[in-house]
């Protein structure tokens, strides 16, 4: 889901940074707008309603970033638990973050669980333990502690990350082999099984917002929210080929803005009109992002700031923003109050401290932590091979 893990001697697209926080934004703004239908008990999402997309739009990203990065280094510098070792070391710090976090936000609250029973102290550390250790609870065990069905009842966002795991596990041992021909197929495989599950509704959502819980049907929804665009972004990255896009970041952005802030679109016919709309977002809008942002360029100092700032927040952003979001879910519930019109100033307080705490956690405990876990990664490589050299 990151940028960051492109060899520096390759070009660096700094646009796909500048989007990767774009949508990160929109995520916890989607979020907000989530809490009044979830705390007000209404059907859909006021506002901002296809902000979950986002989720598809990281893993083509991710599938972008993975393929440019790593592709033409298997058997050179890179081998199967290297690349383990490095993906690890980009994603998990983050991950055992939003797992703390997401516990000192449950106790805040006082282990209270949405139908208004508690959850034990012993529970809550398990949940912290497997939280940290990426194993999913499944719907109603004990260690789900806030009752609402969360693979990660501490911190939820964390189910696109097991699923990102998964798909760093299937590009190392099956999807790098594959010829360009062959990701091309499996590529157009995926998408039509993802059309399959989306505009036959096979949710009962109406939408293709899966994957967050362990029951049969998120687990295959997830699956295929993961494969489809992840597959995409790779096979994009191997037949790239730059066009010079103008503006490409504010029109992207933009695309993305309007994109996500479309309202539900009802059905009334055998055929989900949403999931129409989602699979056009996933398979068609999405890749043609990646694609202009990866061809445009910043083209002074600020856009190069703005673009680096976002995309160096985008994934602690991600992973930190929902346990305040649960405290912001229970206020709501407490006080009855459903309404961005009613709640505006709580709602950005939130959304502003959700960034500066993002910020801190990368600039004081992921940057560092990075760090040292890749200078510790690259001494044992070294002495491994025979050298006496140690990289500190």
């Amino acid at each position: 889901m990151t940028t960051s893990t492109i060899n520096d001697t390759k070009p660096h697209y700094a646009l796909l940074d500048g989007l990767r926080g774009v949508a990160a934004l929109l995520v916890v703004w989607y979020h907000i707008f989530e809490g009044y239908q979830f705390a007000g008990g209404k059907p859909t999402i006021d506002f901002i309603n296809h902000g979950y997309l986002a989720v598809d739009f990281f893993f083509v990203l991710s599938g972008f970033v993975i393929g440019y990065a790593y592709d033409d280094r298997w058997g050179k510098s890179l081998n199967t638990g290297k690349f383990f070792v490095r993906r690890l070391i980009r994603l998990h710090p983050m991950v055992i973050m939003g797992a703390l976090i997401g516990t000192i936000s449950f106790a805040l609250t006082g282990l209270e669980r949405w139908d208004g029973t508690h959850s034990t102290i012993g529970m809550t550390l398990l949940a912290l333990l497997c939280g940290c250790l990426m194993f999913p609870a499944l719907p109603g065990m004990p260690r789900e502690v806030r009752g609402n069905g969360e693979m990660f009842p501490l911190n939820g966002p964390c189910w696109s990350l097991f699923f990102e795991y998964i798909g760093n596990i299937l590009y190392a041992i099956f999807i790098r082999r594959l010829s360009t021909r062959g990701l091309t197929v499996l590529s157009v495989l995926m998408s039509c099984c993802l059309a399959w599950f989306a505009v036959t509704d096979q949710s009962g959502y109406s939408s293709i917002g899966v994957g967050w819980t362990a029951d049969t049907m998120n687990v295959l929804g997830g699956t295929l929210r993961m494969l489809c665009p992840f597959t995409a972004g790779m096979l994009i990255s191997r037949v790239f080929r730059p066009k010079h896009v103008r503006g490409a970041f504010w029109w992207c952005a933009a695309v993305l803005l309007v994109l996500f802030h479309v309202p539900f679109i009802e059905s009334d016919g055998a055929l989900c009109v949403n999931g129409i709309f989602e699979t056009v977002c996933i398979v068609g809008v999405f890749p043609l992002i990646v694609w202009a942002a990866a061809s445009g360029k910043t083209t002074d100092r600020m856009s190069t700031s703005v673009c680096r700032f976002l995309g160096d927040i985008s994934y602690p952003l991600y992973i930190v923003h929902y346990p305040l979001m649960y405290a912001f879910y229970m206020w709501l519930i407490k006080t009855r109050q459903y309404t961005f019109a009613e709640t505006w100033p709580v709602a950005l307080c939130v959304i502003a401290a959700s960034v500066v705490l993002a910020w801190i956690c990368m600039r004081f405990y992921d940057v560092p932590v990075r760090r040292w876990l890749r200078a510790k990664a690259e001494g044992i490589s070294l002495s491994s091979t025979g050298e006496t050299r140690r990289v500190l």
